[in-house]
């Protein structure tokens, strides 16, 4: 399969893109094929209703390539209020007058009837940048793809079992006794970010949101960093260490929420005698020690790490892992021998499944399974200019936010690159986000 960055024909790259908008779509309709009271019900404050998730995504795919790129007029523009994102907290959607599942279902169908007769007549060397290398396009594609994670997440929280499918994973490769659990990254400088382009290009990294701009160079000190995610047996080892209840592994404002929220484990984990048990979409299944793990805010990674004598890794720290290339192996789009992407299966695959997804400096899993926190607070990169809008990212930037890398198994293939960056707050736990470990070199 041709990587998108890679296509230069146009009319191969209009067929691909509609292909991609086609399994997209697939993917939402998937996620919300099922019974109107899953749909409509708030199963977390911190999520919204699935059917607002569902008519939103056709709201804004109209909003940026009917109305903004293509200049059409409002198809509905009372729904512009219910829909937008900033507008309504998430846990005040439920009392909105929110479009039925049916109702939904129609619109967006209507919506990306006339997106494909844009993207028919459209002009990829346009010097519009939502226009040019059919950015908006680009824009709409991950931005829907993101949702259906989102999607995910409030289906695991609505512990409904036989909702969401499973599959098969690659099972962890037996690892030889010479090789190092940590990575050793020599110091110097490398670039970090995106092209500052948005046009068409694989060095520009086309569809790269804005936060991921412009391309910089930095210097970083020789560190080293683990291999792989943290795997649930370590973490299980930090738990009955008495790592919940040791204030000294802890920021302040982690062991405050500790102590506020009693918190004694990754979310949906339980204890029965000697075994630790999860609940995976709505299934009870004991906790496989060889998977990383998964459910766990910033404050717990950061507590973990400090535990294990290490730190969390800077998002330069993390990136500068990937060896400077559009994946850890490479430009070539990933495949199911490289990461574990795309909901091939609902959970995180065994550590050292993917050997053939190796950095250049042989770190492992950077991409898939789960989204990693690192220790940097999401701020925009020297020379950021915000596009197309500021709420996507900058409206963000500042002290309250981590970055989370690399994707998680839920994401799906083109909404996942080694620049992406990810940002949530530090007590988030719905999210499909693990860590890995690092260190500094000493000296």
């Amino acid at each position: 399969m041709t990587d998108l960055n890679d296509i230069r024909d146009v009319t191969t790259l209009k067929e691909r893109i509609a292909a991609e908008l086609s399994a997209a779509r697939d993917r939402t309709l998937a996620y919300t094929d099922t019974d109107d009271y899953l749909l409509t019900r708030q199963h977390s404050p911190l999520m919204s209703p699935l059917v607002w998730d569902l008519a939103h995504v056709g709201n804004f795919e109209e909003l940026w390539v009917l109305r903004k790129a293509a200049g059409l007029p409002p198809m509905r523009p009372e729904l512009d209020d219910l829909y937008d994102a900033f507008t309504h907290p998430r846990e005040d959607r439920p009392s909105l007058p929110l479009l039925g599942p049916e109702e939904a279902r129609r619109y967006i169908s209507d919506v990306r009837s006339r997106t494909y007769d844009v993207l028919d007549t459209v002009d990829f060397d346009d010097p519009d940048p939502l226009r040019g290398g059919g950015h908006v396009f680009g824009l709409v594609l991950q931005h829907e793809h993101q949702h259906a994670e989102t999607m995910l997440a409030t289906l695991q929280l609505s512990r409904q079992p036989g909702v969401v499918g499973d599959g098969t994973l690659p099972p962890a490769r037996t690892r030889s006794r010479s090789e190092s659990p940590e990575v050793h990254i020599p110091g110097g400088i490398f670039t970090m970010g995106a092209g500052a382009a948005a046009g068409l290009g694989a060095a520009s990294r086309p569809w790269a949101y804005d936060n991921e701009r412009p391309a910089h160079r930095m210097f970083l000190g020789s560190y080293w960093i683990d291999r792989h995610p943290v795997t649930n047996g370590a973490y299980i080892a930090f738990i009955e260490a008495g790592g919940y209840r040791e204030p000294q592994w802890w920021s302040p404002d982690g062991w405050e929420w500790v102590e506020r929220s009693g918190v004694e484990a990754p979310l949906y984990w339980t204890k029965d005698e000697d075994t630790w048990w999860r609940l995976r979409f709505g299934r009870q299944e004991p906790v496989p020690e060889d998977e990383p793990v998964i459910h766990v805010s910033w404050y717990e990674a950061d507590a973990y790490a400090r535990w294990a004598g290490k730190r969390l890794p800077s998002e330069a720290e993390w990136e500068k892992a990937c060896g400077g290339r559009l994946y850890p192996w490479g430009d070539q789009e990933p495949g199911p021998e490289h990461a574990n992407l795309g909901h091939r299966a609902s959970r995180p695959a065994p550590v050292g499944a993917f050997p053939e997804g190796a950095s250049p400096y042989g770190v492992e899993q950077l991409v898939g399974d789960v989204w990693e926190w690192t220790d940097s607070c999401f701020r925009g990169y020297p020379g950021f200019r915000s596009f197309p809008y500021r709420e996507y990212s900058e409206v963000f930037f500042g002290e309250s936010y981590r970055v989370l890398r690399g994707g998680s198994w839920a994401t799906h293939p083109s909404a996942i690159r080694t620049t992406f960056r990810n940002w949530d707050l530090p007590v988030r736990r719905q999210i499909f986000s693990g860590f890995r470990c690092a260190r500094s070199e000493l000296l």
